[in-house]
């Protein structure tokens, strides 16, 4: 499977090497497993795991322990990202690498956008066993 971006209007009339322009605004968020977390895709290869997409972070939403597969980089835009290492401001960037392992929360609510070259595992709750971006 090639990458794509889901609900990208014209792609079936592209050229498989034809740049894709992403219209972001029209995109849908489409909601998390994790309560108060949405996410528009960027772009996915439900193959590979490879996943670029903006988080919307409601204040006060949580995402429980998992282990980052791969390296993982997060630009906030809006807000601030926190888990037990720091705190990630508007304007700035985290990156971690494979088998880093963090719970995350967002006290005041954030958006940012985020890279991932394989699916995230997830360590506790109820996504425990699964891998998730």
């Amino acid at each position: 499977m090639a990458p794509t971006t889901p609900h990208l209007l014209g792609v079936d009339r592209l050229d498989a090497l034809a740049s894709r322009y992403v219209d972001v605004d029209s995109l849908p968020w489409k909601p998390t497993p994790s309560e108060g977390i949405d996410m528009k895709v960027l772009v996915e290869d439900k193959e590979t795991g490879l996943l670029t997409a903006l988080f919307r972070w409601q204040p006060g939403s949580h995402l429980a322990l998992h282990e980052h597969v791969e390296i993982e980089q997060s630009f906030v835009l809006e807000g601030s990202l926190e888990d037990a290492e720091g705190k990630v401001t508007a304007g700035d960037f985290v990156w971690r690498p494979a088998g880093n392992r963090h719970e995350a929360w967002s006290t005041e609510g954030c958006l940012l956008i985020a890279f991932f070259l394989k699916p995230n595992r997830f360590l506790e709750g109820e996504l425990a066993g699964t891998l998730l971006e």
